[in-house]
């Protein structure tokens, strides 16, 4: 009985021993990094038994950036469910009006509104009397908490809400004309912009740049340059309701269904009213977008609408955040020191710990839908890996995050031991490059995945 415990005591001294090892790698990786060890924030738990296995500077609260999308899209798709789906719906009344129940669906495009009137047209609705927009599926607000006015022309950072329609963008088309002479410059489709027409049609390469004329001018809009071929750029709609309104007047006139009213908000009746037609997009879409690409625009939209079911009302970011709350409750996962005011990271109002974010990651791996939801992330190759981590090929699923000064990555990880982990990298630093951060992030991923 002794041998047995001398030899069980030896056989835990060394795996003790190796884990000290392997830690030991990781911090000789940061310390000869470029960056300071105090702007590293480094998490990594065993998945099987939820055990530290290494950690750094791991209860620092820091804006997290787009790796929140992990923690935010698993409670919107808990409260969601994995068979909803965004509903675009067209309703007529006895009276003959007609109201567009709106579903915030972020991939409701113009061509499936067409679509819908031409449901309508086909019913004989030609005349409506009225046409009303139900758009209490989401509130007022467009932007979240912190994000940053003059961001405005980032096409990343679109504002989102009930009326989303084609991504909530805008293509501009700059198109030379005479040599010498200004470009001429339009919107496709139509939307009622201001240009500041600086260009010059010339003969040699285009070199075009746009920005906003000011701030209390948001429909106005600076382009400069040189342009001798055709060119587009693309920026986000300042008005989504106005953008909404006029896709909907297209479809009404390619559909021959004229209307001379105006258009106004209204919530649908619960008697007198029939269904025209239906456009709809499974949440599955939303899944790859948020995860494998990390667009923010569906991200808040998804998070807004379970923040909506939560609540059975209308949705904003106060119900996303109970929603969330709930959420950690229901999985045991204390929640309180972390802070939460969008659903995509984007604001640095956001704050969460690194160890956060890997026991939230060991919780969610306990679920059912666990392989879904893993296999929904980017792998080496994809979205936001596409040219990065290609050294791990199958071993690694993550989540990547970069706001000014911050990057990020947090997922999964199987090591050359075949064993589990999940991790969590986020760099907070003002004087290193991005590629410095993102490189250092690689290395740790390599000391992970090599000794433990």
């Amino acid at each position: 009985m002794k041998k047995l415990l001398s030899f069980l005591s030896i056989i835990g001294c060394l795996a003790v021993g190796l884990q000290s090892f392997a830690a030991n790698e990781i911090d000789k990786v940061i310390s000869q990094s470029v960056l300071k060890k105090g702007t590293v924030a480094v998490s990594v738990k065993n998945l099987q038994t939820g055990e530290t296995v290494y950690e750094l500077n791991s209860d620092k609260l820091v804006p997290p950036a787009s790796t929140q999308k992990l923690v935010t899209l698993a409670a919107a798709l808990d409260t969601l469910g994995a068979d909803y789906k965004f509903k675009t719906t067209l309703y007529k009344t006895t009276n003959n009006e007609l109201y567009i129940k709106l579903g915030a669906d972020p991939f409701l495009s113009s061509k499936n509104l067409d679509n819908l009137f031409a449901l309508a047209a086909k019913k004989k609705i030609v005349e409506p009397k009225a046409i009303y927009f139900d758009d209490y599926v989401l509130d007022g607000m467009e932007w979240g908490e912190g994000w940053q006015w003059d961001d405005e022309l980032n096409i990343l950072m679109p504002k989102f809400g009930s009326y989303n329609l084609d991504g909530n963008l805008i293509r501009v088309v700059v198109m030379p004309t005479t040599l010498n002479a200004p470009a001429n410059i339009y919107t496709k489709p139509s939307y009622p912009l201001t240009f500041m027409n600086l260009t010059t049609t010339t003969d040699a390469e285009n070199n075009v740049t746009y920005e906003k004329t000011a701030v209390a001018l948001p429909d106005m809009l600076t382009v400069k340059g040189t342009v001798s071929k055709p060119y587009g750029f693309v920026i986000p709609a300042n008005n989504t309701k106005r953008y909404f309104r006029l896709r909907t007047e297209e479809a009404l006139s390619s559909n021959k269904i004229d209307f001379y009213g105006k258009f106004a908000q209204k919530k649908l009746p619960t008697t007198g009213v029939y269904k025209v037609g239906e456009i709809e997009h499974s949440i599955g879409m939303a899944v790859g977008a948020v995860l494998k690409d990390s667009n923010n625009f569906v991200a808040e939209t998804v998070f807004k609408l379970a923040g909506g079911k939560f609540v059975n009302n209308t949705g904003s970011s106060k119900s996303s955040i109970e929603m969330f709350d709930a959420f950690c409750k229901k999985i045991n996962l204390d929640n309180s020191d972390i802070k939460l005011v969008d659903g995509s990271g984007v604001s640095k109002n956001n704050l969460m710990s690194a160890d956060f974010m890997t026991a939230f990651l060991v919780d969610i791996s306990k679920s059912p839908s666990f392989e879904l939801y893993k296999s929904a992330m980017a792998k080496p190759g994809e979205g936001t890996l596409k040219n990065r981590m290609l050294y791990f090929s199958d071993n690694l699923r993550a989540k990547t995050g970069t706001l000014s000064d911050i990057s990020a990555i947090a997922g999964y990880i199987t090591t050359q031991k075949g064993k589990d982990y999940a991790f969590d990298i986020v760099i907070n630093d003002a004087k290193t490059s991005n590629a410095d951060k993102k490189l250092l992030e690689e290395y740790i991923l390599r000391a992970i995945y090599s000794q433990y």
